[in-house]
């Protein structure tokens, strides 16, 4: 980290809402805006994050810039990612004045849509951010694939979603977004966060998820391919595989068939399976 006093000129509740009124800004469900104004809460993710010296972060959703400056003082760069205009040509100026020496480049974008081309040649290595809840896991898995640059992540978000990124084989919330970020990722739950850190408060609890990358299983199926067989199988989770992959097969014997030379019984369920068992399943796809 940078020997800087720009920790000290955060923002603060007051400040956020100074900025707010401001801007006329009023956070809206819409865009999932709920803005941190806790400063020991921005520290708190920074520290767990782990950043090196030379890390560029993306953030996305940085809102009136409580995060983000944060971040400058222990990154290389920062790329922020805000789809609201007006907080996008807010930020530089925030920045400006609190911390002029941050490196800073704002992309005013959908981060569903953002790609390399977007982000200035910047090859980011972190993702760090507090997500709208609205996005959060599409958001994760879209940086994810269009992003290998990305090293690692840490990410807010609520803790019910958190649940299922982290959970595991067997888990009652193991799921789509559990196996397709294990594809990525070794995901993990980072703590708790508490709802009175945000403004305006949210009804739902918070929750960090750490993210670091790993290869995807060794397989000659494609990631479409296997991402196909994880949605089928979980869209009627309550099905065995063999009833559940049936469309996905052609016919129920198909689908077992498929099953057997994957060495997944045709009983079983998707909830049982890890993202390498699916690699297999669809490697053998009639």
């Amino acid at each position: 980290m940078r020997e800087t006093g720009w920790m000290m000129r955060l923002l603060g509740p007051a400040e956020i809402r100074i900025l707010a009124d401001k801007l006329d800004l009023r956070p809206t469900k819409k865009l999932g805006q709920n803005f941190v104004i806790d400063a020991g809460t921005v520290r708190r993710i920074v520290r767990v994050a782990d950043l090196s010296p030379d890390d560029v972060v993306i953030e996305v959703g940085p809102g009136l810039g409580s995060l983000t400056l944060a971040l400058l003082p222990s990154a290389a760069h920062v790329v922020t990612v805000e789809i609201d205009p007006v907080l996008a040509t807010q930020l530089p100026l925030t920045v400006a004045d609190r911390a002029p020496a941050g490196d800073l480049t704002v992309v005013n974008a959908d981060a569903m849509k953002v790609t390399p081309d977007d982000l200035a040649g910047h090859e980011p290595t972190a993702l760090v951010a507090n997500l709208p809840y609205n996005v959060a896991v599409p958001v994760v898995l879209h940086l994810l694939e269009v992003l290998p640059s990305l090293r690692k992540g840490l990410v807010m978000v609520q803790s019910e979603v958190a649940d299922r990124l982290a959970a595991g084989p067997g888990s009652k919330v193991y799921g789509v977004p559990s196996v397709k970020a294990a594809w990525y990722a070794d995901v993990r739950r980072a703590g708790p966060v508490g709802r009175s850190v945000f403004w305006p408060v949210p009804n739902v609890d918070s929750g960090l998820v750490s993210l670091l990358r790993r290869d995807p299983p060794p397989t000659t199926a494609t990631r479409e391919e296997v991402f196909e067989v994880v949605d089928a199988a979980f869209a009627q989770r309550r099905k065995t595989l063999r009833a559940a992959l049936a469309t996905w097969a052609g016919s129920p014997a198909d689908a077992e068939r498929a099953l057997r030379a994957a060495g997944v019984g045709p009983s079983a369920r998707g909830e049982q399976l890890d993202v390498h068992a699916f690699a297999r399943i669809a490697e053998h796809r009639p």
